[in-house]
């Protein structure tokens, strides 16, 4: 059975160099950059065991957010990027993410798996999302999978035909 909880929403409040955590904890941030495509965001991740830190990019025209999270030895995963899908509201210098439960861990040039539709499917029965936003939910991973699936599971090819050009510190 899924833990039925409430969509977790973030804020990246750009000016105060701050993100406020699901929890409502405010985190510093090191690093934020605005580009025509969205939001880039590193930041050390105290109090973590898994994990050190972290750099995120908010999509909003995809509806995602991408995440390398650099993990603590012992703690490494097989992955090289996690997709949350969000709905993304930008109010000002602010941007709001409300993470949809849908979630998409990539193997980059190897493959992937997509996770959490339990939480989703008991999101929705548990009137926490409206249908409506689990059927965007749906659609935006089916759409990010085909993406994927057709460049080889290489994030970077795939959004290259979208005209989006990550960047980060380690890749």
């Amino acid at each position: 059975m899924a833990d039925v909880h409430p969509p977790k929403i973030e804020i990246f409040d750009v000016p105060a160099m701050n993100n406020t955590d699901p929890k409502g904890i405010d985190r510093q941030v090191e690093q934020f950059r605005t580009e025509p495509f969205g939001l880039y965001m590193a930041r050390p991740t105290p109090g973590r065991r898994q994990f050190h830190y972290l750099e995120s990019w908010l999509l909003p025209e995809l509806g995602l957010r991408i995440t390398d999270f650099w993990f603590t030895e012992g703690h490494e995963h097989d992955q090289d990027f996690y997709l949350d899908v969000v709905r993304i509201d930008r109010r000002g210098n602010q941007w709001h993410a409300t993470d949809l439960y849908l979630d998409i861990v990539l193997r980059d040039a190897r493959g992937l798996d997509v996770l959490d539709s339990d939480e989703l499917l008991a999101a929705t029965s548990a009137d926490l999302l409206t249908a409506d936003l689990a059927q965007h939910a749906l659609n935006t991973t089916f759409v990010t999978v085909e993406g994927l699936a057709s460049h080889g599971y290489r994030l970077h090819d795939w959004l290259r035909t979208k005209n989006i050009h990550l960047t980060w510190q380690r890749h």
